[in-house]
């Protein structure tokens, strides 16, 4: 592996990396009923990495296939990707590019970026916890990392809802994204 010392912390060297969808989870949830949350994933995506000379300047996209959603319930999925939630026919693609290092604290950073859902592109920033660098057992270099936000669903055109006769609706406005996972270096 070759790494190097960054304000005490041990980093890759610069280079691009791959998102390991193997080892990558790309998550959200939304509150229901007012009560509970359901939690569903993404399952097809792409992404990388590209750590900079400087690590401030370093960059990230991801493309993730909006017909590969799954909260565990095949109703509730095909609605998910219906003209009322995700148009999955017209947009088949949620892309996020990262436009800059907001702050760093540690191991921890802000990015901000271009978040697009539904042609509708608006910037977010991303909670960033690095997890560490190393070699797999294949000779592989990677890191890891956690990466959380919150977004206002209906900013990006998700508006559709039902009101509850007890008050509220029946799907939370906010969506909370949760990406966990491994970047292994591009050969």
């Amino acid at each position: 592996m070759s790494t190097r010392t960054w304000e005490g912390i041990t980093i890759p060297e610069p280079g691009t990396f791959d998102l390991d969808a193997s080892h990558t989870r790309i998550g959200f949830s939304a509150k229901h009923m007012m009560v509970s949350k359901v939690r569903g994933r993404f399952g097809d995506f792409s992404g990388s990495v590209t750590i900079a000379e400087n690590p401030l300047e370093s960059s990230a996209e991801l493309t993730i296939k909006t017909a590969s959603i799954d909260t565990g319930s095949a109703d509730r999925d095909t609605h998910l990707r219906s003209d009322d939630f995700l148009a999955v026919e017209k947009f088949p693609e949620i892309t996020f590019r990262s436009t800059r290092v907001v702050s760093h604290s540690g191991d921890e950073l802000v990015v901000a970026g271009d978040l697009t859902i539904r042609d509708v592109t608006k910037e977010v920033t991303l909670k960033v916890e690095y997890g560490g660098a190393g070699t797999n057992p294949w000779g592989q270099e990677l890191f890891g990392y956690e990466i959380e936000t919150e977004i206002e669903r209906e900013e990006f055109g998700l508006t559709w809802n039902v009101a509850l006769e007890t008050g509220g609706v029946l799907v939370g406005k906010k969506i909370k994204i949760e990406i966990e996972g491994e970047a292994t270096r591009r050969a």
